[in-house]
């Protein structure tokens, strides 16, 4: 069931939607023609056809297409970003945690919604607003983990970073890889290969304070 059939079956019939709801409508529907078609493909009115409300009532609540793209991106950068800290919080263990942070960006891409696409393989990363949020969603994803690696390995925050800054890409390069393969490998074993590889890697630096690898 997709957000907008979501909507209309809690709503009853007759009834105006509250702001926040029609909203969330709205927002519905263009993720479903954003991801289908693309920005520039994309007009107003599919979206407001795709809502089922007028144009009118579409511009009350985004002014142009723009501000619903980057409302949009708001809120599934944000959920990203989400994701990748309840990861790193989910256990003490550091291997769990590196499966946990592997696991959510596979479970961000496989998400049914396909909103993915409009934060990794957008075609409006030229202009300004959207690439600041791109970046953004990758550099606080690399700040928490960052913090992790920091915490626990003692090494500087610049040299944290750029570790944080591997595995961030390494996770998300490979979801979105695994994906395009009509996920050919289950996604327990595509997350446990991965956390494999990662882990081989991140638990070569000695935990702060001992000579010991991580374990």
């Amino acid at each position: 069931m997709t957000a907008i059939e979501q909507t209309e079956a809690v709503r009853p019939r007759g009834t105006r939607l509250p702001r926040r709801a029609r909203r969330n409508q709205l927002l519905g529907a263009a993720q479903e023609v954003f991801v289908a078609q693309g920005y520039h493909a994309a007009a107003m009115d599919d979206i407001a056809e795709r809502a089922g409300v007028s144009k009118p009532v579409l511009y009350q609540h985004f002014p142009g297409k723009l501000d619903l793209y980057l409302a949009l991106l708001d809120q599934h950068c944000e959920s990203l970003i989400q994701s990748v800290r309840n990861a790193l919080a989910s256990t003490s263990d550091n291997k769990q945690r590196v499966r946990a942070t592997m696991d959510a960006y596979f479970a961000y891409v496989e998400d049914d919604g396909g909103a993915f696409r409009l934060v990794f393989e957008s075609d409006l990363t030229n202009e300004p607003a959207v690439r600041e949020r791109v970046d953004k969603v990758t550099n606080e994803c690399a700040e928490a983990i960052c913090d992790v690696i920091a915490e626990d390995t003692g090494l500087s925050r610049a040299e944290s970073m750029l570790l944080a800054s591997g595995l961030g890409g390494l996770a998300q390069v490979v979801a979105r890889s695994w994906l395009h393969s009509d996920r050919s490998v289950p996604r327990d074993q595509a997350v446990q290969l991965l956390t494999s590889l990662a882990w081989r890697g991140i638990a070569g630096f000695p935990l702060h304070g001992m000579d010991q690898p991580h374990h």
